[in-house]
């Protein structure tokens, strides 16, 4: 059975120092938009050397890359090219304990650190990796990744209206993207589009959607201003609208429309799974969080000249928390160790992993408040953001309704 290795734990007590210290103290300048997520970020990046770390790597993959190109082989180095990697277990343990604490901050974390670069790394050609990620790797840039759309939500690429059209070697882009985390401040973002061939006896659905990476202030590419959310506020979420970008080849992932690896269809799915598996790791520190605070409540808060922890109904909340635990424990524990066998993780997987972890936190976070009474309602305590934070959850990374679609899929096609 997978536990933490003693390097884990090191890794954990050390972080929860630094969260004490540098970011538990900005919660409410972070969770009202005063304070952008990002400075935190980098600082907790440059503390843990994790930028240093996240460089090298990326120069060793590059030069294996380099010397592949030449036909040489260099030896492995188990290295992979810098970024973010949410599957392995100080990723996850990252994840989940800032989760506990500020949700928005990992999030965005997330969406720069592995969607961004996640889709460089694996779509783009080495000149564009060399261009974006090592910014990118150590968050000197912010990245963002824009799919999702106004009329479309679910049905991504379906009711997707945004497009691009050639214009001689360059493409010109239209379209908006909402709900983009990040998308106000970003310095880098991936966009997906359909590729209108002129041809109207093609149905839009059908048409190819091919991505593309854009930098901030190209003429045409308007970013908004953060919108004001339910939850997972210290996270800048905003639209984008494109009016006219023009796009040079060298921006166009893979820098081909017929890439080996794929189309943009098949690079979005790869990240919708590693988005997915994340959740779960998510959903595990907002649990840890609310149990941690609930078991302290109980102890603590008196009625009826008893401590709450001895009344029944108080435990079975208590040991209903333990079993959502424990089960979103195991998933992340299991997709950990199949990661580092390279037993990769399918969609539906994924999607099941994301479908059942965010329910038990919300859940979870909302039992908390229940706990709490009077006091769980107030902003004043912890488990309030916390339930807030959760429910965005069942939403984020696809909503729990699509997932279910996903999972019976792949059932279906065995």
């Amino acid at each position: 059975m997978y536990e933490w290795s003693d390097t884990d734990l090191m890794f954990r007590d050390a972080l929860r120092g630094f969260i004490d210290k540098e970011i538990k103290p900005h919660v409410d300048k972070l969770e009202s938009g005063e304070l952008p997520p990002f400075e935190i970020i980098r600082k907790m990046y440059a503390t843990f050397g994790m930028d240093e770390m996240a460089s090298e790597a990326l120069e060793k993959a590059f030069a294996k890359e380099e010397a592949k190109e030449r036909g040489e082989t260099l030896p492995e180095s188990g290295e992979k090219s810098g970024g973010f990697s949410g599957a392995g277990s100080m990723g996850v343990i990252l994840n989940s304990e800032l989760a506990g604490v500020s949700l928005g901050l990992v999030a965005s974390m997330g969406v720069s650190l592995g969607l961004t670069v996640g889709t460089l790394r694996s779509r783009g050609t080495l000149a564009q990796k060399k261009r974006w990620m090592p910014g990118l790797v150590t968050m000197e840039k912010v990245g963002a990744w824009a799919i999702t759309e106004p009329d479309s939500g679910s049905d991504a690429f379906g009711g997707m209206k945004s497009y691009v059209r050639r214009d001689g070697e360059d493409y010109i882009l239209n379209g908006q993207k909402t709900f983009i985390t990040n998308g106000p401040y970003a310095d880098v973002t991936i966009v997906y589009a359909k590729l209108d061939e002129g041809d109207p006896s093609v149905d839009r659905r059908d048409r190819k959607v091919l991505g593309f990476v854009l930098d901030k202030g190209m003429e045409g590419f308007t970013q908004s201003a953060p919108f004001k959310k339910m939850g997972m506020n210290s996270s800048p979420t905003g639209e984008l609208f494109f009016d006219n970008v023009r796009i040079t080849k060298d921006r166009l992932l893979g820098e081909t429309e017929n890439p080996a690896k794929g189309d943009g269809k098949e690079s979005a799915k790869e990240s919708f799974a590693a988005e997915r598996i994340g959740i779960a790791s998510l959903a595990l520190g907002i649990i840890n969080e609310c149990q941690r605070l609930c078991i302290d409540y109980a102890k603590n808060r008196k009625l009826w000249g008893k401590e709450i922890a001895q009344f029944q109904l108080i435990q079975l909340k208590l040991a209903e928390m333990e079993v959502a635990r424990l089960n979103v424990q195991n998933m992340v524990f299991n997709a950990i160790e199949r990661t580092a066998a390279g037993n990769k993780v399918t969609l539906a997987e994924a999607s099941a992993m994301k479908l059942y972890s965010s329910r038990a936190a919300t859940e979870v976070a909302m039992e908390a408040v229940q706990l709490f009474g009077g006091n769980g309602y107030m902003a004043e305590y912890k488990v309030e953001q916390l339930a807030r934070d959760a429910k965005s959850l069942m939403i984020y990374a696809g909503s729990n309704e699509i997932q279910v679609t996903h999972i019976a899929k792949g059932l279906l096609a065995k």
